[in-house]
């Protein structure tokens, strides 16, 4: 027996256990402190009204012989199928409810997804980027290529013709850095897939933040996306599903290659490997999508965007340089006086008290730079906000 070597090639310790860590030692040892933490993106409001009530009645059903159920499709309930794929129609993007995968969140499906493809591809990932994507593609032993995110390119990398990759990840807006991608950047990339016979992993999980028209909340927007994109979707943060854990993958039909079909593909392996999720989350997430429950999942994303409005308000009056902020959840911002990621982390936690996220923790290009992110309270956010004008005042 051997177990898998490479698991080697990952940090020990995953970051946001590591910022847990250092956050939990120093409140530790400085009890006397109140610290402020706007590091790990968990969502702080609770689950609106709608969605819990429609729980509700999905467990009061499951008590009841006449209206139990037991295993559910691998694919999802069509009731939920269907409220996704009146979702996109908003958006001007057609769908077939089956070509709509119900999961228990982005980050499995983001992972699991490379079942479909084979060990030798070679993985086109940017730099910096949220942590799961590497790691996994790692662990599956494969060929990674990067993308440099940089300042110069605000942090949305272009591709570059004299690459060659198999499959692309593209996250809009951004994990960490908050950048989003706008349609006409999009089509480049799908130019670029489609000339490659590349496929797009699609992490569509901000898209809810989007407020500037001009950024994409769907790759499908594009044209020619539905035979090269898989894009990836979660009601952790539109919804605040973090906990009961709800999202889904769009596999469109059109996305086949040498007569395999990823659709098929994608359905043969949920079917092996995962049971679905439990029907009282499906019934819950199917709610988020009704009028009551868009409306009051929409005053919970007001709060975020007013505490992201107030972080990079803050940055503004410190004249410091920062993507993000809008369309997105997250601040993206360089790190002052030239210091380096961690170096910033120890002195903001031990000068003002408040947690963010190193950059370094998220590839080569984030050192320097620093993520804070808008899922804190408004009460916190503000607190945190006067702390570091304070702390980098001069």
């Amino acid at each position: 027996m051997k177990f898998n070597s490479d698991f080697k090639n990952i940090a020990e310790n995953y970051l946001f256990a590591e910022v847990a860590d250092r956050a939990s030692k120093y409140a530790a040892a400085h009890p006397d402190q109140k610290v402020l933490k706007l590091g790990i993106g968990d969502v702080t409001l609770p689950i609106a009204p709608a969605v819990t009530a429609a729980m509700h009645g999905a467990v009061d059903e499951m008590a009841r012989k006449e209206t139990f159920r037991g295993y559910g499709p691998y694919e999802g309930y069509g009731f939920l199928r269907e409220c996704i794929r009146s979702y996109y129609d908003e958006m001007d993007v057609e769908l077939d409810a089956d070509e709509i995968f119900v999961s228990d969140g982005a980050k499995s499906d983001l992972g699991n997804i490379l079942d479909i493809f084979a060990k030798d591809n070679t993985i086109l990932i940017p730099d910096p980027v949220y942590p799961v994507y590497v790691d996994t593609n790692i662990m599956a032993g494969r060929k990674i290529v990067f993308a440099d995110a940089n300042e110069s390119n605000g942090f949305l990398p272009m591709p570059d013709y004299n690459v060659d990759a198999d499959v692309i990840y593209i996250c809009s807006p951004n994990n960490p850095t908050g950048a989003a991608y706008s349609v006409a950047q999009l089509e480049e990339w799908v130019k670029y897939a489609l000339e490659k016979d590349a496929v797009i992993l699609y992490d569509a999980a901000y898209e809810s933040f989007i407020t500037d028209k001009s950024a994409a909340r769907s790759i499908y927007l594009v044209k020619g996306a539905k035979k090269c994109a898989i894009e990836i979707c979660s009601l952790s943060k539109t919804a605040g599903f973090t906990g009961t854990r709800c999202g889904y993958t769009v596999i469109p039909h059109a996305l086949a290659r040498d007569g395999y079909s990823a659709n098929n593909l994608w359905f043969r392996r949920q079917a092996t490997k995962f049971n679905g999720v439990p029907y009282v989350i499906q019934r819950g997430a199917a709610a988020v999508f009704t009028p009551d429950g868009r409306k009051q999942i929409k005053q919970n994303l007001a709060v975020y965007q007013r505490n992201a409005a107030k972080i990079a308000g803050c940055m503004d009056e410190l004249g410091i340089w920062y993507t993000g902020g809008k369309n997105s959840p997250y601040i993206w911002l360089k790190c002052p006086n030239g210091m380096g990621s961690w170096e910033f982390f120890d002195y903001l936690l031990n000068n003002a008290q408040v947690v963010g996220t190193p950059g370094a923790g998220f590839g080569k290009n984030g050192e320097g730079f620093f993520r804070l992110t808008a899922f804190g309270s408004e009460e916190t956010t503000q607190e945190a906000v006067e702390r570091i004008k304070k702390l980098l005042t001069v």
